[in-house]
């Protein structure tokens, strides 16, 4: 398995063994350059607001088990947030989950170069890895903790959830077999696509090719035995969801925006 790395992100894989399925984990990295000072304590950098626990090596172990590609986003949410669009104001967060990253209170000149340092080449490569080898169906791949700092009250108890805007034709394959499997699945849950979907919006809807958004609970994937768990359960929906648009060939509907 082929490994190539740049600043704003990391591939996996070449794609060729079941070449159509593309993996996307915007959050993958806890990664602060030494030149950004967050103004933040480390330990903060191990928690959700600044990482998707269990990402990078679930989407790692998927690659080498069934032979997928992978593109992971190189530095922390709290650097930028590749899952907004370009003028978003989250896209450099000045708080997250009740913590405020005054550091991120930038000028417009020093906004340009993050975006130039970090937004725009991690979807550059996301968009070439498609180009390359046009997926029959992206997996847009995160984590998410089971209760929020700021609403301890709202319990998130699905193992999975399965997130998309106005595409569902892979999460109506997915969500039926993830149920039929035993999986407590969140359909649109634990958060819904329609409002947070920045990633697949440009990428998979914009371009008409299937997805799955794929959140998985951290707590469960937080250790080596967690992922190997999940990535039993998971990759065989995966692959029964790519047959299903593989035995069609390329797929290209293009949504009304």
């Amino acid at each position: 398995m082929s490994n190539n790395r740049a600043e704003a992100w990391e591939a996996i894989g070449d794609g060729e063994a079941r070449g159509g399925v593309l993996i996307v984990a915007d959050h993958a990295s806890a990664h602060v350059p030494p030149d950004i000072d967050l103004g933040i304590p480390a330990e903060i950098m191990t928690r959700h607001v600044a990482i998707d626990i269990g990402v990078a090596p679930l989407a790692k172990a998927l690659c080498a088990r069934m032979g997928w590609e992978a593109i992971l986003g190189g530095v922390s949410r709290l650097v930028c947030d590749f899952n907004r669009e370009e003028d978003a104001p989250g896209l450099i967060p000045l708080s997250s989950d009740g913590i405020d990253i005054a550091a991120n209170h930038l000028d417009a000149e020093a906004r340009e170069v993050r975006l130039a340092r970090f937004f725009r080449p991690y979807h550059g490569a996301v968009a070439a890895a498609i180009a390359r080898r046009r997926p029959a169906l992206i997996v847009s791949l995160h984590s998410f903790t089971p209760r929020l700092e700021t609403r301890p009250e709202e319990r998130r108890p699905w193992e999975i959830g399965i997130l998309y805007n106005q595409d569902e034709r892979a999460a109506r394959i997915a969500i039926p077999l993830l149920k039929a499997a035993g999986i407590a699945t969140g359909d649109n849950k634990p958060y819904s696509g329609r409002l947070l979907n920045a990633t697949m919006n440009r990428h998979a809807e914009g371009a008409g090719i299937p997805y799955l958004g794929i959140e998985v609970r951290q707590d469960l994937i937080g250790e080596e035995a967690g992922v190997t768990v999940w990535a039993d359960r998971l990759a065989p929906v995966i692959g029964a969801t790519w047959d299903r648009f593989a035995q069609k060939g390329p797929v290209s509907v293009r949504l009304q925006a």
